[in-house]
């Protein structure tokens, strides 16, 4: 048995979609609102997640590196995130050369913890980035009222949780700006490419010039940008898997559903949601104090579990910080992620709770 820990899922609709832009030639667009299916993907963006402006990139570390260029954050400021999360998160405040503080998380949900975001803004705290991490939503009513106390601006890097709602309002929507990545491992994807989404008009003005160089017109560069352009054969794909995103979604839920009562009895922390929330179900993680024996029995059984992230941003050799961060470093140590991806079977799904109870 062979069950990867999540894979792109794509079909003769998006074939279909690619070749035809290669036959027709127009492969990208440099024009202010970008090409025709890039213009169309965003509109989907904008009705999926019911926000004003959609803008798409090439990438998710794109996205996160747009909104804090367009909020103007540089050097000698300081942004709020967590250790916990993928690297690309720290590397963006390091792209435009402002500094990463990282903060601690909450063990039931492995989100950004507003009490140590608190306790770490200092004067030159110009922004805080919460991760909606495997698709939980972060605490947004603690961060809101930390954000209005301080006047701090927050960008959403919900990544990882596309469809995940709280109170029925969508992930990336709550605050200014929320950063999307459509890598080939999420819930949908484009190949590579990712968008970001705001209410603001000022901002979506701005995010257009900064990913096309910072140009409106061409050849007038009005700010500093990059090229930060999504492709059209990008968009086409990115379009298909915006129709078939609920879909997706209702497949994830059934299977986490499903494997949450094969092993409800078990000794472990199992996914909490909370009131009023809906997540996506981007990962099934688990915490365990037996992690490696377990990741190494599934791993052994063909089942592509995985730990996500057993070094946290902070640890690694490139920052290697000695920042105390203690839910963090628990976290590392003991959380396992468990395939439950559309493409997985309640076969699948019995052969892993199976494993689990051997080894547990």
């Amino acid at each position: 048995m062979k069950v990867a820990i999540n894979i792109p899922i794509v079909g003769k609709e998006e074939i279909s979609a690619v070749t035809s832009i290669l036959r027709n030639g127009a492969l990208t667009s440099a024009a202010n609102h970008g090409g025709k299916h890039v213009q169309q993907f965003e509109k989907q963006v904008s009705s999926f997640t019911k926000s004003k402006f959609a803008i798409a990139v090439n990438s998710g570390t794109a996205a996160l590196q747009a909104a804090l260029l367009a909020l103007d954050i540089k050097k000698g400021d300081e942004v709020l995130l967590p250790s916990f999360t993928f690297v690309a998160t720290a590397n963006a405040v390091l792209s435009v050369g402002a500094k990463p503080v990282f903060v601690d998380i909450k063990k039931e949900d492995y989100t950004i913890d507003p009490l140590d975001c608190k306790r770490k803004i200092s004067k030159k705290t110009r922004a805080i980035i919460p991760v909606h991490l495997y698709g939980n939503v972060a605490d947004v009513s603690q961060l809101s009222e930390i954000s209005k106390k301080y006047h701090i601006p927050i960008i959403e890097d919900a990544a990882q949780s596309l469809g995940s709602t709280f109170k029925g309002k969508h992930t990336g929507t709550f605050f200014e700006m929320g950063c999307y990545s459509m890598y080939p491992a999420k819930v949908m994807t484009a190949g590579e490419g990712g968008f970001i989404v705001t209410n603001n008009k000022k901002l979506h003005d701005k995010l257009l010039m900064i990913r096309n160089h910072g140009m409106v017109k061409g050849y007038d560069t009005r700010i500093f940008g990059l090229n930060l352009r999504l492709p059209e054969i990008s968009a086409a794909i990115a379009t298909i898997q915006m129709k078939k995103l609920p879909k997706f979604l209702k497949a994830r839920k059934n299977n986490a559903n499903y494997l949450s009562k094969l092993i409800s009895d078990l000794k472990i922390d199992l996914p909490k949601v909370k009131k009023y929330e809906n997540v996506n179900w981007y990962l099934y993680t688990i915490a365990t104090n037996k992690r490696n024996k377990l990741l190494k029995k599934l791993n052994e059984k063909g089942i592509g579990a995985a730990a996500y992230y057993p070094t946290p941003v902070h640890k690694t050799p490139f920052y290697k910080l000695k920042t105390k961060l203690p839910i963090t470093d628990w976290a590392a140590a003991n959380v396992l992620s468990i395939p439950i991806h559309p493409k997985v079977t309640k076969k699948n799904l019995d052969e892993i709770a199976k494993i689990m109870r051997e080894v547990l």
